[in-house]
């Protein structure tokens, strides 16, 4: 067999610059632009995973509600259906952040994360939405030593918190997934695998039967107030006047203050041909679990329907001063290093190719899940910062947002990681500079066995950090 690093290059040359999930000939048509004025009781901006949830959760709560969405592209084109498909119940993005920020509240969190997740999977078997849903955990595998320790004591905690984790050893992990590069392993089965892209197609598909108008290729302009207590949006060739208004853009906040709170950050992934029976006996992988490492530069992986393997992560790039551009999203580095870090993980694979290679931004923010808040008199409700972890917790998001504009007190609104934002980012070119210095050291850190040095110790002290 050839050693990893003689193929890894040869495996890429055929790998399309295009999004996987979108190579799909049942991607639906989009809908036509705005053109001209309309009035509606809601109006939701951007067409991801939390404005689709959004204007569906609207609907469902009142069916008689107006609701008309205005995407700037086609529905998905963004980070909804860019991601690895990994639909978690943390709306924390992980246990051990949750603990460290909101300790209190992380068993509340915990029953709405597991709440959220199912909700999710009740909406796709209801509405017939054909995403790939399958409820198979996810593995996080230790491949270095100072990991094992860690995915340990991840187990303990969060066994005392209720949660129905496994602790592997190195046999019981490399019997799941064969490859030799595991020591350990920590199985959470409250995360589902789906297809992302078709997830969004499901839940446009269904706010369109609820009677949610769409305008897609309608970018918004300018957010100001209307007259009558509306709230007035412009778009190139359109214009409405909402009672209410919730904004959904991920990585590219309308209101200018929230800029201080979120920076963009590119994420790359491959994707290979579909596997022979051969080549996935040799895996194994008999319950489709998703996986990630435990590196501080990580990588995350699962199958397809197809029996493909979506690789991704490790790179999170961030462009200076926040400059979002196409040519970001493909980056010959990051997919030599993902091609060969693929082969190091997986020998046996050795002549699979990739078919796809492809980029895309997320938002995050210095606590690395979601923050939400309400401006304009409390009728433009927003969430951002979901670094990742948005395929299910966009859904919670959603229904915290209708719950701020309704000025409805409930359990979610009266939660601290809802009324609290993360500190914001510094200016550039500081900004940058700790940007750049946190992802070197984060690097050194899984080179040195996990320790961090003074420059991570701090941040940790402080709260801080930068993740995908």
């Amino acid at each position: 067999m050839n050693a990893p690093g003689d193929h890894h290059s040869g495996a890429l040359a055929g790998a399309a610059p295009k999004v996987l999930w979108f190579d799909d000939p049942e991607r639906p048509i989009p809908s036509e632009s705005l053109r001209g004025s309309l009035r509606t009781d809601l109006l939701v901006v951007g067409g991801g995973y939390t404005g689709l949830w959004s204007a569906l959760r609207a609907k469902q709560r009142d069916p008689d509600l107006d609701v008309v969405l205005l995407e700037a592209d086609v529905c998905g084109g963004e980070a909804s259906g860019r991601n690895g498909g990994f639909c978690s119940a943390s709306l924390t993005h992980g246990f051990a952040n949750g603990m460290a920020r909101w300790p209190t509240e992380m068993p509340v969190l915990l029953r709405f994360g597991r709440e959220n997740l199912a909700g999710i999977e009740d909406t796709i078997s209801a509405y017939g939405i054909d995403c790939g849903f399958e409820l198979t955990g996810e593995l996080d595998v230790a491949t270095a030593s100072y990991q094992v320790d860690g995915l340990a004591g991840a187990e303990q905690a969060m066994t005392a918190a209720g949660c129905k984790v496994t602790l592997l050893d190195q046999a019981e992990v490399r019997a799941q997934v064969h490859s030799p590069t595991y020591l350990a392993g920590l199985f959470d089965p409250d995360v589902a695998m789906v297809d992302p892209a078709r997830l969004v197609w499901g839940l446009r598909a269904a706010c369109l039967e609820r009677g949610v108008r769409i305008c897609e290729g309608s970018p918004v302009r300018t957010l100001r107030e209307g007259e009558y207590r509306r709230i007035a949006v412009g778009t190139d060739q359109g214009a409405v006047q909402a009672r209410r208004v919730i904004l959904a853009t991920n990585a590219k906040p309308l209101l200018r203050r929230l800029r201080l709170y979120t920076v963009p950050v590119y994420d790359y992934a491959l994707a290979t041909e579909p596997l022979s029976d051969e080549q996935l006996a040799s895996v194994g992988w008999a319950n489709r679990q998703g996986v990630g490492d435990s590196g501080n530069l990580f990588h995350y992986y699962r199958l397809t329907r197809e029996n493909r393997i979506v690789w991704g992560g490790y790179d999170a790039i961030y462009p200076y001063a926040s400059r979002m551009q196409r040519k970001h999203e493909q980056r010959p580095a990051t997919f030599a290093a993902l091609s060969r870090h693929f082969f190091e993980t997986f020998p046996q694979l050795a002549g699979l190719r990739f078919t796809h290679r492809w980029g895309g931004v997320i938002d995050t923010c210095t606590r690395f899940c979601a923050f939400y808040g309400v401006v304009m008199d409390k009728r433009v409700a927003y969430a951002a910062g979901f670094t990742g972890l948005g395929v299910g917790s966009s859904r919670f998001a959603a229904d915290v947002m209708l719950d701020l504009l309704g000025r409805r007190e409930t359990e979610r609104t009266e939660l601290q990681m809802v009324r609290r934002k993360p500190p914001p980012f510094p200016p550039e070119p500081l900004r940058y500079a700790g940007i750049e210095l946190t992802r070197r050291s984060l690097a050194r850190a899984d080179a040195r066995q996990g320790k961090r040095n003074l420059w991570l110790t701090a941040m940790d002290r402080l709260g801080l950090g930068f993740d995908s």
